[in-house]
Parts: C-alpha cells; structure tokens; sequence
C-alpha cells in the first residue's frame, strides 16, 4: 500500500513539474520571437545616421554620470577615463567615495589632480553626510564627493543625485566601462519618445577584453570559466525576459551597472531605498507604479546594445554572495509590490511581467531542485526505473541548452561580439556545459537565498576586485 501511495504521489509531482516545465518552455519561445521582433524594429530606427543627429542637436540635454565607489581604487582611474572619453557632451561625471578604506580618494586627486570646491546644492535626497566635494583643475565637468560610508550603493547614488547638474542622471557601477557612443545611442532612444522617463541597456562582461586609456579595445572570451558562464546567463536574461517585457513597456529592472533616468522622476519616487537589496529593480518598479497610478503617459525604454561592460565574479565565493544578494533582492521586491500582481490597474505590469517574475522566477530554483530531489528518491526506492529519472533529467538540460542558444543567436546577430568562428564555437561549448552543474548549483544557491530572506539575513558579501586587462 505504501509502495502505491508513493508511487502516485512520485507520479502527481513529476506531472506537475513536467507541466511547469512545458509552460516555462512555451514562455521561452515566445519571449524569444518577441525578443527578435524588437531586436529587429530597435535596430532598424537606431542608426548610424540617427545617432549623428544627436551630434547635431542645437540644445543637448546635460547628462550627469553618477558613479558610486566604495574601495574601487584597482579599477577606478580605468572608468572614470572610460567616461571622459564618451563622445557626448554636456557631460558632468560625479564619482561618490562612499567612505573607502582603500586608495580610490587618493589615486582620483593624483590622477585628475582633485582641488577642494566648496558648493551649495540641494539635497531632496537623504544620504550619509558628504565630508569634502572636489573638482577637477584638468576636467571641469569631474567632481568627486567623499562623503561617509552609506553601507549600500544607494545611499551613494542619493548622494550623486543631489550633486548632479544635470536634467538627465546616469547610475553606473564603479568596475564598468561604458561604451564610447553609450550616451548618444540612450539619448537617440530619448528623442524619439520625449515621454522616456528612465533608460536601461545591455551589459557586456570586460573579463578577459583588453581596455586601454577607459575603452573596450578587443573583446574576447574570458580564459575563466565562472566568468564564462556568466556571459551565457547574462544574455539569456537581457535577450530574452528583458526585451520581450521592453516590447510592451513592461520592463522591472534596470540594470545597476547602466541605467539612464530623467533626475526629476527618480526625485519624486524618492530616489533609490537604503533599505533594499536590490536597489536597480527596486527604483524600476516604483516608477513604473508610480506613473501608472497617475494615469500618465511614460515609457521605460531597453537598448539592446552593450552601452556598459562591467567585471564579473571569478571566484566562486564572490559568485555565490552575490547571487544570494541578487536572490534576496527580487524577493523582497515581489513581496513590497505584491498588491500590483494580478492587479488591472497597472497593465502589463501586473497582469502579465509581475505574475512572470513570481511564478518562473521567484519559484523556479525551488522547484528545480525539488524535481532532482524526487527523480534520485524515485530511482533509489524503486519507484521510477533508472531510465525514467535520466530521461526526466535529459529533457530538463536540453530545454535549458536550446533556450540558451537561442539567446546567444539573438546576442550575437545583435551585436556581433563573438562572431569570430574559434570563440563563437567556445562560447557553443560553454552554453552546453552551463547546463550540467552551473545552472543546478545556481539554483541551490537561489534556495539559500530564499532562507536567507526568509530568516531575515542581509549583507552586501565580499567581492574581489582586479584590474582590467590590458589597463
């Protein structure tokens, strides 16, 4: 009788998991061939020709670039270069020293040669207390705020808010590059749609390219395999989820290490939470339900483009913290805005790109692990014959293997960055690997983050810093 009953139970769970499967396939599917739509309709309206016109536009909007640092000085001269040789202009750059413990104050003033500058700005937006601004003798547009440490990121880019000049603020990461054209080809995005309140982009991974003097000369793949297999997941998730959801206005994350908002709207959301873990996310859902619930006409844009290359994790401790961060933080921003899930009144948002997050990606780890768990019970006790459970186990790394591939076609037929025929294969190679054992120990490590956010534990983690090749 026992043997029957979990038998049944063994059969009704894997059905289940075989049926969320299916649905998460399906969803892949079409994301993908919206993806390519837009990817196709973006590419067509962001020319070369469009972009030049930004160069000629009489009245430019000035564009502010705030760049949080905490203990950054491996790679801080490197991105502030990067910045100083975009080809936009007016630009002001304001990198916040959030209280760092290293030499990042010490190497900005020797490099840039910094001198005290003493200037009132309002401060709409709280943050730790600012202890000295500087200005550039050779940049006039680079200023740099030291100001206490925060203990998070967002507490630095409140700061930067406050000091920025401009109409427009740039949020990047201390350890990215952005591309040269970066902010022609946001603001092209911006003149076509004058109701554009904030703009996101897709982000490279700087391992293993050569930069020199701030610029991404060569790209190439990173002799590290962590850092492999990030490439592959970051296209799988900007190329598929993100496009589709730009598609219909309906994007929920702008990525941290890019982000290009109007300073007045991120102002009347309250800039970014000091409480939130994952501040990018967090900011991108409160302007969507926040101009929803004024009935206003806006749009949230996404270039497909690679405006930034940012450094990724290359050994696995850094890896696993940070992806318990990332876990927490889409969790504690599901649970905040769990009242627009389902909810008519935000549109797309909460009918449809919420309900998407909750279900595939607040879910998905839990019921991944929780399918291999049944299979190796099912097979031990009896219940599921060797065959079966290998079977199961085949089909749920070839349907992640054939989505992977679909997203680095779309990646590359977008931005040609691995075209060249040995990386290309690699970059093959490691789409098939990715799947047997990466993708699985992520997922345990989105089960850890659940406990931790279920038992209330924070924490920034550790992440270990290099230079930029070739820097």
């Amino acid at each position: 009788m026992l043997s029957h009953v979990a038998l049944v139970s063994t059969l009704a769970i894997i059905a289940f998991l075989i049926a969320y499967l299916v649905i998460w396939n399906a969803s892949q599917i079409v994301m993908s061939q919206v993806a390519a739509i837009y990817l196709w309709s973006h590419q067509r309206s962001n020319t070369r020709r469009a972009r030049a016109l930004v160069g000629q536009t009489v009245s430019r909007p000035l564009v502010s670039i705030v760049m949080p640092a905490y203990n950054e000085g491996v790679t801080i001269v490197e991105s502030v270069l990067a910045l100083l040789a975009l080809n936009y202009g007016p630009l002001e750059i304001v990198v916040v020293n959030d209280g760092s413990t290293d030499d990042t104050l010490t190497r900005l003033k020797d490099t840039f040669h910094l001198l005290p500058a003493p200037r009132a700005f309002v401060q709409p937006l709280a943050s730790a207390p600012v202890r000295g601004l500087y200005r550039s003798t050779r940049h006039p547009g680079l200023v740099v705020i030291d100001k206490q440490n925060g203990k998070c990121k967002a507490d630095a880019a409140n700061a930067g808010i406050n000091t920025a000049s401009g109409s427009l603020v740039a949020i990047i990461d201390a350890d990215t590059i952005l591309d040269r054209h970066a902010l022609t080809r946001a603001i092209t995005t911006l003149l076509e749609d004058p109701t554009t309140v904030a703009i996101g982009a897709n982000v490279g991974i700087v391992n293993g390219c050569r930069v020199r003097d701030g610029r991404v000369e060569k790209i190439s793949l990173p002799r590290n395999w962590w850092a492999r297999f990030q490439i592959v997941e970051y296209m799988r998730s900007f190329f598929l989820f993100r496009l589709a959801c730009a598609s219909c206005n309906g994007v929920v994350i702008i990525s941290g290490a890019f982000g290009l908002f109007r300073r007045d709207a991120v102002i009347a959301v309250g800039g970014y939470d000091t409480t939130a873990v994952g501040e990018d996310m967090d900011l991108t859902v409160r302007l969507q339900r926040h101009f929803r619930e004024l009935g206003q006409r806006f749009r949230i844009a996404f270039d497909p483009n690679p405006l930034a290359w940012t450094q990724a994790p290359e050994d696995w401790r850094s890896l696993r913290s940070q992806r318990y961060r990332w876990r927490r933080g889409l969790l504690q921003v599901l649970w905040r805005n769990r009242h627009m899930i389902g909810n008519p009144r935000y549109g797309v948002i909460g009918m449809a790109v919420l309900p998407y997050a909750a279900l595939f990606e607040g879910l998905a780890p839990l019921l991944e692990l929780a399918g291999y768990v049944v299979l190796i019970l099912g097979a031990v006790s009896g219940t599921l014959t060797p065959h079966v459970s290998l079977a199961a186990f085949a089909v749920s790394v070839l349907a992640g293997t054939g989505i992977t591939f679909a997203a680095v076609v779309l990646s590359d037929l977008g931005t040609r960055r691995y075209m060249r025929g040995r990386e290309l294969l690699l970059l093959i190679v490691v789409v098939f690997v990715e799947n047997c054992g990466y993708r699985q120990l992520n997922s345990w490590w989105g089960c850890v983050g659940t406990y931790q956010t279920l038992t209330g534990k924070g924490g920034w983690g550790e992440m270990k810093r290099k230079a930029f090749e070739g820097a």
